[in-house]
């Protein structure tokens, strides 16, 4: 007779294996998959309780909306739904309506919602669905500001240097030279006398400090206003002995326009001011100074260009053209405009661009009321370039250039029976230089030629040097330098012309955020054909910069400036001193 061994025991022992094998992989799965959503509950689940089956689940703790990875590190206080049919671990409490909380209200949001049931899926029977994996990914964290908003300003605050170097007219030497930075005062001169060098805006202000602009539909318009005080010990610039010191009072507007276009685009700098000296009226000039640049982008390989400048300043009366007669400064006006289109072929840029530009001058008076007539002066020139270069590299681009001009008179015959229409020609070779954005530059170099209508008149044969350099040594350090020369009209009898150079170097360094100095030099060599006279000048800046915040700002500087000429009461040696206030609205 044979006893049949009962089963009980061994389906008891296999259920409960079971049940705790389906615990663990509850409690694994959700920590293996790393999704900080588990922290959200599903609807009617509550996290188990270490207490005893009958005791009453312990109230839930309120967690930040986006908590779940620290919830989930080894806490087993989420675990998946018991499949259907399994009998709850021991130890365990049965699922318990969730109250309203912050996870609740997190779980209701598009991204942590389960996903629609389906007919005879799990949740269909009874029991929710888990979450898609996609679904258990954290929320990302929020941004802080408007994209948008920062890739605006930060082109309204970044600088945009020309260095085409493409003088088109040459005016009338009206001084030394000055840096850039120092236009603001509106001393003489402080472009250099070459219009056809690009505007250059001072370097950027720290981003936290830096004007933002105002928004006008598709453009950035950044206006300003400085108002300035100080001493000039000779405004005349002439000889000391007969030199005035007087207080100088300047006022300057500024206005920067700039397009915010996906393709093409369109820039504008406009500066005006004007130098009032109360013990020393006939000193008072006006100075300004703009130039606006178009660029329509055509197709990829096709760029049309047009350009527009003007340049309005006085003449010092110490100039070889007016002699030291002169009691009064004459004003005189250069403006043009330059149209031209770039073709690119693989490697290889081709572009012509064709030029027009006008000059006025006014007349001088002398001591006894005389007029030094000055309108045999005013000219049109007419120009034709033609630029080839070749990318050797992304950083290196060398190229030639050939410029044709034409000058042609409004008075066939000077005061002094001359005729000086002329025609001039210059071939350069350089080569564009782009390291990264720590080193821009372009620097060429070549020979011209100009002859003139008159026999009387010999023709003129020069060195063509051209050279601009932007070199950031450190993020808070920034070198400028810029080199020119050409050959400038003049009315001096006997002479065809001037042979010119002028270098201008500055260094900018920001101390702070706020606070910034500027140290700069400029040399002047003039060379007259056919006379003699030479000038040599030289000028030495310094210059500090302190911002209170985006739109009110502290600025003051020293000049220092002199010129040795051979001709009788021309040379002079000045100071000057300014302090100003600056306002962005």
């Amino acid at each position: 007779m044979s006893r049949e061994r009962p089963n009980g025991g061994k389906r008891g022992t296999r259920r409960a294996a079971g049940a705790l094998t389906l615990a663990l992989a509850s409690a694994l799965i959700p920590a293996l998959s790393g999704a900080p959503a588990l922290a959200q509950q599903q609807e009617g689940e509550t996290p188990p309780s270490d207490a005893a089956p009958d005791a009453p689940a312990a109230p839930r703790p309120l967690r930040p909306s986006f908590e779940a990875p620290t919830g989930l590190r080894g806490s087993g206080a989420f675990s998946a739904p018991a499949p259907l049919g399994a009998s709850p671990t021991p130890g365990t409490t049965p699922p318990a309506p969730t109250s309203g909380g912050e996870d609740d209200d997190v779980s209701r949001l598009p991204r942590f919602r389960n996903p629609t049931s389906l007919p005879g899926s799990a949740s269909a029977r009874g029991t929710p669905a888990r979450p898609s994996v996609l679904r258990l990914r954290a929320a990302p964290p929020r941004r802080l500001g408007s994209a948008t908003r920062q890739i605006t300003q930060r082109r309204t605050q970044e600088t945009v240097t020309d260095l085409r170097l493409t003088p088109v007219i040459q005016s009338p030497v009206s001084g030394v030279p000055l840096p850039t930075p120092l236009l603001g005062f509106g001393l003489p001169n402080a472009t250099g006398f070459l219009l056809g060098t690009g505007l250059r805006r001072p370097i950027p202000a720290d981003t936290a400090y830096a004007p933002l602009g105002i928004q006008l539909g598709t453009f950035t318009v950044l206006p300003a206003f400085t108002q300035s005080i100080g001493f000039d010990s000779n405004p005349d610039q002439i000889s000391s002995s007969r030199g005035r010191s007087s207080l100088a009072l300047a006022s300057e507007v500024e206005l920067a326009l700039r397009s915010e276009w996906s393709a093409s685009e369109f820039t504008a700098e406009m500066r005006g001011s004007y130098l009032d000296y109360p013990q020393n009226q006939e000193a008072s000039r006006p100075n300004a100074v703009g130039t606006s640049r178009l660029r329509i982008d055509v197709d990829r390989d096709t760029r049309l260009e047009l350009e527009t400048r003007f340049l309005l300043d006085s003449q010092r009366l110490g100039s070889p053209d007016l002699g030291a007669a002169a009691t009064t400064r004459p004003i005189f006006a250069t403006y043009g405009a330059t149209a031209g289109v770039q073709e690119t072929f693989n490697r290889l840029q081709l572009s012509l661009r064709g030029s027009i530009d006008r000059s006025i001058f006014e007349d001088a008076q002398l001591s006894d009321g005389t007029l030094i007539r000055q309108s045999d002066r005013n000219a049109n020139q007419y120009g034709l370039r033609l630029r080839a270069g070749y990318e050797i590299s992304p950083a290196i681009t060398p190229f030639v250039e050939t410029f044709l001009d034409t000058r042609i008179y409004d008075s066939p015959v000077d005061q002094f029976g001359l005729r000086r229409d002329s025609d001039g020609i210059a071939f350069t070779a350089g080569a564009r230089v782009q390291l990264n954005s720590a080193l821009t530059a372009e620097v060429s170099g070549g020979l011209q030629h100009r002859s003139y209508v008159d026999r009387s008149l010999q023709d003129i044969n020069a060195p063509l040097v051209n050279a601009a350099l932007v070199w950031s040594v450190s993020p808070l350090t920034t070198v400028r330098f810029n080199q020119q020369t050409g050959v400038i009209e003049t009315s001096v009898p006997g002479s065809s012309g001037a042979i010119t150079d002028a270098a201008t170097l500055e260094v900018q360094h920001d101390l702070f955020r706020n606070l910034s100095i500027t140290l700069g030099g400029a040399y002047l060599s003039n060379t007259y054909d056919g006379v003699n006279i030479r000038e040599r000048g030289y000028s030495a800046t310094a210059r500090f910069d302190y911002r209170f915040n985006r739109w009110l700002a502290l600025r003051g500087s020293y000049i220092y400036s002199t010129l040795t000429s051979t001709v009788p009461l021309s040379s002079y040696e000045a100071h000057t001193v300014l302090l100003g206030v600056r306002v962005n609205p």
